[in-house]
């Protein structure tokens, strides 16, 4: 039997990777909204947007200012995605707890979205480090390899590719390194077995999985990442975004599903899944039209959910 940590993290990645396939911009009142009300869910660890132009990118225009409010939340720990060192510049101004760097194991993705080869986004990373050190910004680096199962555009991507970028990121000087099923290729065995080696490789700075469910199979996924000892998960509310290299994407991993199947695992997330479910409704609200995904919303919490939660409280 496998043993299961007692812990895990879900950080919240809707309001970049889910907004930004989003036809709609969101007023920056709303995502405060959003943000405070995911604080007040229980969630510790949300990803508030992205540096990149906003010519490029109008829905994440006001990531300076929504790091600015997610700062005066106690104990909330803000990450963005930035994609040159530009953008990570702006990220250290703005005093974000972690950047995110996107690197694709799939050189034709790569080109296809970053414009750049793998080995160019690595050079791109140490050239980061270089600066955060030099500037004495406390922000962490981490480095998010994509396509690590498969690829739209290129078909197959080596395991060995995968880990020879993840070891090229560490030696770059990323301080934490992710991997991520961009375009829902995955399957729990091969989660399983690539996660096995990532954590040989990295140990902790191995720390995130982050899963698409493009074919229904992304909290089967995370279940399999469970067992190699990976804790932190990305997702987003309401399962939104996706790759636009991914025909057919149905979105990320649902937050709120996640958090249900983690409690029901009696793994703490901190997370109350009520007030996730609530916040959820607000946020389908403002962005009606768009195309949601997850289950748990249609069914809602079972009531024998609701009198093991009332009892571990009382137990506590």
């Amino acid at each position: 039997m496998p043993v299961f940590p007692t812990e895990a993290v879900i950080r919240e990645v809707g309001l970049r990777d889910g907004l930004q396939s989003i036809r709609q911009v969101l007023p920056t009142s709303r995502k405060r909204e959003w943000i405070g009300d995911a604080y007040a869910a229980g969630q510790r660890e949300i990803e508030v947007g992205s540096f990149v132009p906003a010519r490029l990118l109008p829905q994440l225009a006001d990531t300076a200012e929504l790091v600015a409010f997610a700062k005066t939340l106690p104990g909330l720990f803000v990450s963005v995605l930035v994609p040159n060192l530009k953008g990570a510049e702006r990220a250290f101004e703005s005093g974000a707890d972690l950047l995110l760097v996107p690197l694709s194991a799939s050189h034709a993705h790569s080109l296809a979205n970053l414009r750049k080869t793998p080995d160019e986004v690595v050079a791109e990373v140490a050239r980061i480090r270089a600066a955060r050190d030099a500037s004495g910004a406390k922000t962490l680096i981490e480095g998010g390899i994509g396509t690590a199962f498969g690829c739209t555009i290129q078909g197959r991507v080596d395991r060995t590719e995968v880990l020879r970028c993840m070891q090229a990121l560490l030696d770059a000087g990323a301080d934490r390194v992710s991997i991520a099923d961009t375009v829902g290729h995955a399957g729990p065995r091969a989660v399983r077995d690539l996660f096995d080696e990532a954590r040989r490789i990295a140990g902790e700075r191995f720390w995130c999985g982050h899963f698409h469910d493009t074919r229904g199979l992304a909290l089967a996924n995370v279940y399999a990442a469970l067992e190699t000892g990976v804790t932190r998960f990305d997702a987003t509310l309401a399962g939104i975004g996706g790759c636009p290299h991914a025909p057919g994407a149905s979105g990320n991993a649902a937050s709120e599903d996640l958090a249900f199947m983690l409690a029901g695992m009696d793994i703490e997330t901190g997370v109350d899944i009520a007030a996730l479910l609530r916040l959820r409704e607000k946020v389908a609200r403002w962005l009606e039209g768009e195309t949601l995904h997850g289950a748990l919303w249609r069914a809602g919490l079972p009531e024998s959910f609701a009198r093991h939660a009332a009892s571990a409280a009382l137990t506590v």
